[in-house]
C-alpha cells in the first residue's frame, strides 16, 4: 500500500516544488522589471528618451545574439503576415517611447498603474479583433477597470496633463501589441523580440542624430544593463510559467505596483496620491476577475486563446 503510494507521493512532491519555485521565479522576475523601470526613469532625466532607447536596444541585440544564430537567420526574414509584423513593431515602439516620456515627468507608481490596465484593454477589444466572446461577467469587470483608469487620471485641469494622456495612449499601444501577439502565435519568440528591439532601436537613432548628450562611462553601463535586466526578466517570467500554473504566478504580475511605490518613494521622493491608489485597488480587481474568469472558461473548453496575459512594467519586451 506505501510502496504503491510513492510515485504519487513523489509526483506530487515534484509539482508542489516546480510551484513553490515557479512562484519565487516570478516575483523576482517582477523585480527585475522594477528595477529596469527604475534605472530608465532615473537616465531619462538626463539623456533624451531617443538615447536611452538606442542604446538598450544594442545591448539587448548583443545579448539576444547568440540565441538569434542558434535560430537560424531564415527564421527572422522568412515571417507570417509581414504587415501585421510590422504593424506590431510599430505598436511596441511606440509604447517603449511612450513609457520613457511618461516616467521622466510623472511618478513611477502612476505610470505603472495606467499599464497595469493592459489587460482590460485586451479583454475590451478582443472580441472586435480576434473575435472572442466576452460574456457579461468579463463586460462588468472591463468597465470596472475603466471606471479605476478614471479615478486614477483624477481628471481635472491641473491633473489631466499631456504626460497622463500619453500614458494612457502608450498603455493601449502596448494592449493592441499584445493582441498583434496573440494573431502571430507561429512565429518564434526570437523573431518577434528581435524586430521589435531593431524596431525600437532605429526609432532611437534617428531620433538622437537630432540630439545627444555625452555618455559617462557609468551611465554607459547602465544604458546597457537596461536592456539585459530586461531580458533576464523575460527570461524569469517565461520560466516561471513553465513551472508554475498561470493561475498560480500571472497574478504576482501586480507586485510591480508594489516595487513602483516602494522604489518611487525612496529613490525619487514621490508620495502616491490617494487617488491613485484608489483607482490602482480597482484595476487590480479587475484585472484579476478577468484573468480567473478567463482561466475557468478555458478550461471549460470555452476559449482557444490564452488567458494568460502577463504585463511587464514598460512592456519591456526589450
Amino acid at each position: 500500500m506505501h510502496a504503491a503510494d510513492a510515485p504519487a507521493t513523489l509526483s506530487s512532491t515534484a509539482i508542489t516544488s516546480a510551484a513553490r519555485n515557479g512562484v519565487l521565479l516570478m516575483l523576482l522576475g517582477m523585480l527585475m522589471f522594477s528595477l529596469n523601470d527604475v534605472m530608465g526613469k532615473w537616465l531619462v532625466s538626463t539623456y533624451s528618451v531617443g538615447q536611452v532607447v538606442f542604446i538598450r536596444s544594442v545591448a539587448a541585440l548583443i545579448v539576444l545574439a547568440p540565441f538569434l544564430w542558434i535560430g537560424g537567420p531564415r527564421k527572422l526574414v522568412e515571417v507570417e503576415r509581414p504587415a501585421m509584423q510590422a504593424a506590431r513593431v510599430f505598436m511596441s515602439t511606440a509604447e517603449v517611447f511612450a513609457f520613457y516620456f511618461a516616467v521622466s515627468y510623472m511618478p513611477l507608481a502612476d505610470v505603472m498603474t495606467y499599464w497595469l490596465a493592459v489587460p482590460i484593454y485586451v479583454a475590451a477589444i478582443s472580441p472586435f479583433i480576434l473575435g472572442e466572446p466576452v460574456g457579461w461577467r468579463r463586460w462588468s469587470a472591463i468597465i470596472v477597470g475603466f471606471i479605476g483608469v478614471i479615478i486614477a487620471l483624477e481628471p481635472s485641469s491641473q491633473a489631466l496633463t499631456p504626460q497622463a494622456i500619453i500614458s494612457i495612449l502608450g498603455s493601449m499601444t502596448f494592449a493592441a501589441m499584445l493582441l498583434l501577439g496573440r494573431s502571430l502565435r507561429g512565429t518564434p519568440d526570437t523573431t518577434l523580440v528581435f524586430w521589435q528591439i531593431v524596431g525600437a532601436g532605429l526609432a532611437g537613432l534617428a531620433s538622437i542624430s537630432v540630439e545627444w548628450t555625452p555618455v559617462s562611462v557609468r551611465d554607459l553601463f547602465l544604458l546597457g544593463l537596461l536592456g539585459v535586466v530586461a531580458m533576464l526578466a523575460h527570461v524569469l517570467v517565461n520560466r516561471a510559467l513553465k513551472l508554475a500554473d498561470a493561475a498560480t504566478v500571472a497574478p504576482l504580475q501586480y507586485t510591480l505596483l508594489l516595487w513602483a511605490i516602494l522604489f518611487g518613494w525612496f529613490v525619487f521622493g514621490d508620495v502616491p496620491r490617494t487617488p491613485m491608489l484608489i483607482g490602482a485597488g480597482f484595476i487590480i480587481a479587475s484585472g484579476l476577475f478577468i484573468f480567473f474568469r478567463e482561466q475557468q472558461l478555458k478550461s471549460q473548453g470555452r476559449i482557444k486563446a490564452p488567458a494568460e496575459t502577463v504585463v511587464t512594467g514598460s512592456g519591456d519586451s526589450v
